[in-house]
């Protein structure tokens, strides 16, 4: 199984799969935009600009299991992302990234990364890289910045 066996559902509603993605490699993230690390937004739209053309894609995916930093719905979060940081990759529904409602995407994002970090999303902008093919090759921690995986990036697009 790879990400691209998984089905998610923009913030407008529409269900689509990631197989949409074969061939692109993409930043998945759990995000808040209430949360002491969204400044972190613009430098995703940053990597997210700079790489697009070489087939990167970063996904958003809201999530108020921390904090409550989330509180709204899926559109609203969207639309705040839109209006304070710019950003114009795709956002999805809001989810759940631990616990048994944990989404399927997130679980399987979980098994393939492991490592010391351990089973559980710690905090919001958890950060996955994920190949053309659908396989997890790097698993960033939340305080990590986005900046910071720019190589791991620049190696897989090119």
């Amino acid at each position: 199984m790879s990400v691209h066996d998984i089905s998610v559902t923009k913030e407008s509603g529409e269900t689509y799969s990631l197989d949409a993605y074969k061939g692109k490699v993409l930043m998945i993230v759990n995000t808040a935009t209430k949360c002491g690390l969204k400044g972190q937004f613009d430098e995703l739209e940053e990597l997210y600009k700079k790489y697009q053309d070489e087939g990167f894609v970063v996904l958003g995916f809201p999530s108020n299991q921390f904090a409550n930093q989330e509180p709204g719905s899926a559109q609203d979060a969207a639309e705040q992302c839109r209006l304070n940081y710019g950003v114009t990759f795709p956002m999805h529904e809001k989810i759940k990234v631990n616990g048994d409602d944990t989404h399927e995407l997130f679980r399987h994002l979980k098994e393939q990364s492991g490592g010391m970090l351990g089973d559980g999303i710690k905090w919001n902008f958890t950060k996955f890289l994920v190949d053309q093919d659908g396989n997890v090759v790097e698993r960033y921690a939340p305080q990590t910045s986005p900046k910071k995986a720019e190589e791991d990036i620049r190696k897989l697009v090119s």
